[in-house]
């Protein structure tokens, strides 16, 4: 597997500023998206009720989209399915609480269990290849689940 250790910090500092470190630069090269683009799906916020988001990230729909995102983001030292999936599910819920009902992509990262998030670079171009940007990404990940959760 090939993969790329990234500081939240760093992630932050180019949301804010557009600033990157060389080891991020890479990365952001590699999505092919403009800095523009990438910081503005790192600074978007997602507003969902923590009782939704809980009601999702437990349920079948949520569970396709955690285990999903487990295979590209998971914990250090593990490729179990399962705790990359616990992992991803506090991070959600965590993120959520301290931004008081909103969530962006860094938050969710500063939500994250461990200290370090290992990114499987060849799953993500999987998903990159199927999608055009990483707007389409974030969409393709969230949308569709949360209108049929919030319809419940």
């Amino acid at each position: 597997m090939f993969s790329r250790t990234v500081t939240v910090d760093s992630l932050k500092t180019f949301a804010e500023s557009g600033n990157s470190s060389k080891s991020l630069r890479k990365i952001l090269n590699a999505t092919g998206s403009s800095d523009n683009e990438i910081q503005s799906v790192l600074n978007n916020n997602f507003e969902i009720p923590i009782t939704i988001a809980s009601k999702l990230v437990y349920s079948e729909i949520g569970n396709i989209i955690l285990n999903r995102i487990s295979s590209i983001l998971h914990t250090p030292n593990t490729n179990d399915e399962r705790t990359g999936m616990l992992a991803l599910r506090s991070s959600v819920i965590k993120g959520l609480y301290t931004g008081n009902g909103k969530i962006n992509l860094v938050s969710f990262f500063e939500s994250y269990p461990t200290k370090t998030v290992i990114l499987n670079v060849n799953a993500l171009s999987k998903v990159m290849n199927k999608v055009q940007s990483i707007s389409e990404l974030l969409e393709f990940f969230t949308s569709k689940p949360l209108e049929k959760i919030k319809n419940y």
